[in-house]
C-alpha cells in the first residue's frame, strides 16, 4: 500500500513543469493570495461584507462560531478541487489550485492578528469598492499565474472555458448567492453593497488577467483590393489580409481585406480607405486580444 502511495505522489511530482515559468506562475499565485487576504481582513471583514463564495460562506461561519476563515476555506474546498481535476487540467490545475488555496488561507488568518480589527474605514462604499479591487487584482494576478484561488472560483473557470462566459459574469453568477444568504445575517443593506463588490471584483479580474489593450479589427470589402492593401502597409506599416469574396446581390467578385489596429489608427484608416477608393465597404470592430508580429507576442498558457 505504501509503495502504491509513493508511485502515485512521484509520478504526481513528475508530472510537474518544474521550469523558470513555472516558478513565476507559483510565485504570482503566492502574491495574489496574499493581496486577496489583505483586502479581505482590510475591508470586507470589518464591514461585514461577504466576498461570496467558499470564502464568503467561511467569512459567515466566522461570524456566527467564530471558526478560522482558512481553515474553513481548505475544508470547504475539497469537493470543488475534484471538480476542478476533472475539468481544469489535472495534475497542472492540482498543484496551482491547491497553492492558490492553501497560501489564501495562510494569509487570511495570519493577517488576522497582524492587521487593525477595525480595518482602515468605516465607510461602506470604500470599503465595497477598495475591497473589490484588491480582491479582483488579487485574482487576476492568480489568473495569470495560470491557476485559480479555489472555491466557486473553479466552478467560474469552467464556465468560461466551456460556455465562453466572461470572467466578471461567470464570477457574479457563482457567487451571488453566498451574498443574498449573507442578507439573512448581515442585513441586505450589506447583502446589496457585497454584489456591487463582487461585481467590482470581477471586472478588476479580468482586467488584471487579460489587460486593456482593446484592439480594432477592420473587414473592407473594395474594388481595389491591392491599392487600398498597399496604403495601409506603407502608410500604417500594419499586415492585411486579402480574401476573395463575391457580393450576394450583385453576384460580383470583390477583394475583402481583413486587418488589425490600435484605436489610434482608426481614423488613419478610414482616411486611407476613402482616399483610394470612396465607395468601399468597412465593418470595424473589436478585439480583446491580438497575438502576433505588430502586437502582443505569442505566450504559453
Amino acid at each position: 500500500m505504501k509503495t502504491n502511495v509513493s508511485k502515485a505522489i512521484g509520478l504526481f511530482f513528475r508530472q510537474q513543469e518544474f521550469n523558470w515559468r513555472s516558478v513565476k506562475d507559483y510565485l504570482l499565485i503566492i502574491i495574489g493570495g496574499f493581496i486577496q487576504a489583505l483586502g479581505m481582513n482590510l475591508f470586507l471583514v470589518p464591514a461585514n461584507l461577504v466576498s461570496g463564495g467558499i470564502s464568503g460562506a467561511a467569512q459567515l461561519l466566522h461570524h456566527l462560531f467564530g471558526w478560522p476563515i482558512g481553515l474553513i476555506v481548505i475544508l470547504g474546498n475539497l469537493p470543488l478541487f475534484i471538480v476542478g481535476w476533472r475539468y481544469l487540467g489535472g495534475p497542472k490545475f492540482a498543484l496551482r489550485t491547491i497553492l492558490a488555496i492553501i497560501s489564501f488561507s495562510i494569509f487570511v488568518d495570519l493577517l488576522m492578528y497582524l492587521l487593525p480589527v477595525s480595518g482602515l474605514t468605516k465607510d461602506p462604499v470604500l470599503n465595497t469598492l477598495f475591497g473589490g479591487i484588491l480582491l479582483g487584482l488579487g485574482l487576476g494576478i492568480v489568473y495569470l499565474g495560470r491557476g485559480t484561488s479555489g472555491g466557486t472560483d473553479i466552478l467560474g473557470r469552467i464556465l468560461n472555458r466551456k460556455l465562453g462566459i466572461s470572467i466578471a459574469m461567470a464570477y457574479m453568477l457563482t457567487d451571488s448567492l453566498v451574498v443574498l444568504l449573507a442578507g439573512f445575517v448581515f442585513g441586505w443593506e450589506k447583502a446589496l453593497y457585497g454584489l456591487i463588490m463582487i461585481y467590482v471584483s470581477g471586472v478588476v479580474a479580468e482586467v488584471a488577467s487579460e489587460g486593456t489593450k482593446v484592439v480594432r479589427t477592420a473587414m473592407i470589402i473594395t474594388n481595389k483590393g491591392d491599392l487600398v492593401a498597399k496604403s495601409i502597409l506603407d502608410e500604417l506599416e500594419r499586415g492585411v489580409t486579402i480574401i476573395p469574396a463575391k457580393g450576394a446581390y450583385t453576384q460580383e467578385g470583390r477583394n475583402l481585406l481583413y486587418c488589425a489596429v490600435t484605436i489610434s489608427d482608426v481614423i488613419r484608416l478610414k482616411t486611407i480607405v476613402h482616399d483610394v477608393d470612396p465607395l468601399a465597404f468597412m465593418v470595424i470592430g473589436q478585439a480583446t486580444e491580438v497575438m502576433g508580429e505588430g502586437f502582443k507576442p505569442f505566450a504559453e498558457g
